[in-house]
């Protein structure tokens, strides 16, 4: 009985504190739709200094713009934005990913975003957007 009673507590001190480090509002996914995707070359300040994946072969700089629709009536936080990047030769820009960026806040109704990303040089233009959509949390996530 005294190790049933134990456990009992145990296991309920457990439950207790993982309730207190996620907070339920964190925990659902949220997708929020984007519209009017077009894209246009980075300015020079922002074009200076861009990276490859993890190598030095030359890359181009562009921002890709759009509207977020925020129809859930509250903020969205740390949203992920997905997409399909393919050039002019119908070729994946971006080789086996499809994350091309962040938007820390989306607030509720429709507003513009910006993400920068980099292609390799050697991609002919023009780019083609592909399915994109920002996929975030109605609560802040914490950082520990």
């Amino acid at each position: 009985m005294i190790i049933r009673a134990i456990v009992s507590i145990c296991l309920a001190c457990v439950l207790s504190l993982g309730s207190l480090l996620i907070s339920p509002s964190a925990i659902a996914l949220t997708e929020i739709p984007l519209i009017d995707i077009s894209y246009k070359e980075c300015p020079s300040e922002l074009a200076a200094g861009g990276v490859g994946s993890g190598s030095s072969d030359p890359v181009s700089c562009f921002l890709v713009t759009g509207k977020t629709k925020n129809t859930t009536g509250k903020t969205v936080y740390d949203a992920d934005v997905f997409g399909w990047i393919y050039d002019a030769n119908n070729e994946p820009a971006m080789q086996n990913r499809n994350r091309v960026g962040s938007i820390a806040e989306i607030e509720p109704g429709i507003h513009d975003f910006e993400v920068r990303i980099s292609v390799p040089a050697n991609q002919p233009t023009p780019l083609k957007l592909e399915k994109f959509k920002a996929s975030g949390f109605t609560g802040k996530v914490r950082k520990y």
